[in-house]
């Protein structure tokens, strides 16, 4: 339990249903954040105490360190864009958060997330895509394994944001009309160059901005800056807008071009999860997302390794970024995904 209306109502549902439900938090890190606040501590408990279930709260401040802001930061100084809130949900909220429930003897996890899990004849459990297209929250899922999607349940899945909200109002929480929370909860101003410079003591080189043909535009601030797709903040003056189309590591350089530059048909993914089945028998027709707020585009997926695929859009893709997470789908079947990576 968050604090927010989703979590809240997830748990007014299950416990309508007959499950003896205990509500938790996750206290994530230490400072101020949009997210594990004193309010949304006390808003989650007074939600729990108004259903009449036991509140607690889990320290999980070393697990999210190691496993999403030191890889944030990693990932930002090797000139990628990483999605922290897929990590969270990878390394902690299903697997330290699926642990220490299993330690207090209950039989599984339930969170607010707009997504659905089925299982299919073989016993295959299945991550599919929520009913409200507008929230569906399944690409930040798509890492979670058979073990974990056995032991969750999802009961917002089939509903809309407004019926949520309803619910919530109908049941006297204090939260029903409260605003979601659309920032990273360690960065809640949303300057994320800003914390990692606080984490790294400022240790940041400026370097060249360089157009695709090599030629020195002018100099940036640092790499951690800059990402694909960008066009703000750059302060090179040109004849046309110029945009971040790859950072150059190696050279700590950050290469600019038009906005035709950016475009792409192909991408490599590694660190990958596969739902369905272990692994891509054959060449596979897809759709894919390369970022939370993509429209999934048609593609052919195949695996060309233990851990990589290659994915090849039927249709050039604009700011394919390293970094973030591309999604499969089959229909609303998401078939897996991995970190872009090339």
């Amino acid at each position: 339990m968050s604090g927010g209306v989703d979590s809240s109502v997830a748990a007014f549902l299950l416990q309508r249903e007959g499950y003896d439900c205990a509500g938790a938090m996750m206290k994530l890190f230490d400072g101020d954040g949009s997210c594990c606040s004193l309010d949304d501590a006390e808003d989650a408990r007074a939600v729990a105490q108004r259903l009449g279930m036991p509140f607690y709260v889990f320290n999980f401040t070393d697990a999210f360190e190691a496993s999403v802001t030191a890889r944030f930061i990693d990932a930002y100084r090797r000139g990628r864009t990483p999605n922290p809130c897929i990590d969270c949900n990878r390394f902690v909220k299903f697997e330290k958060f699926l642990h220490r429930a299993e330690e207090l003897d209950r039989t599984c996890i339930a969170t607010g997330h707009y997504a659905r899990i089925e299982q299919n004849a073989n016993g295959r459990f299945l991550l599919k895509k929520g009913r409200d297209a507008n929230k569906d929250q399944s690409y930040v899922l798509y890492a979670m394994t058979q073990r974990q999607l056995s032991r969750t349940l999802f009961p917002l899945g089939t509903l809309t944001k407004d019926a949520v909200r309803k619910l919530a109002a109908q049941a006297g929480f204090i939260n029903a009309k409260k605003r979601d929370s659309q920032d990273i909860c360690f960065a809640p101003d949303g300057d994320y160059a800003g914390f990692i410079e606080q984490r790294t003591n400022g240790t940041q080189r400026s370097g060249d901005f360089t157009d695709t043909e090599g030629r020195v535009l002018g100099k940036h601030r640092g790499l951690i800056h800059y990402t694909v797709g960008q066009r703000k903040g750059l302060g090179i003056s040109a004849p046309h807008p110029l945009f971040v189309c790859a950072l150059d590591v190696e050279n700590n350089n950050v290469i600019l071009g038009k906005s035709e530059e950016l475009f792409s048909k192909t991408l490599t993914a590694d660190e990958i999860n596969l739902i369905p089945f272990d692994a891509l028998p054959s060449p596979m027709r897809v759709t894919a997302k390369i970022r939370y707020s993509h429209t999934p585009q048609p593609a052919t997926v195949r695996q060309t390794d233990n851990d990589q695929l290659h994915v090849e859009f039927d249709q050039p893709q604009r700011a394919i970024t390293p970094g973030q997470a591309v999604v499969l789908y089959d229909g609303d079947t998401v078939i897996g995904g991995g970190t872009i990576c090339g």
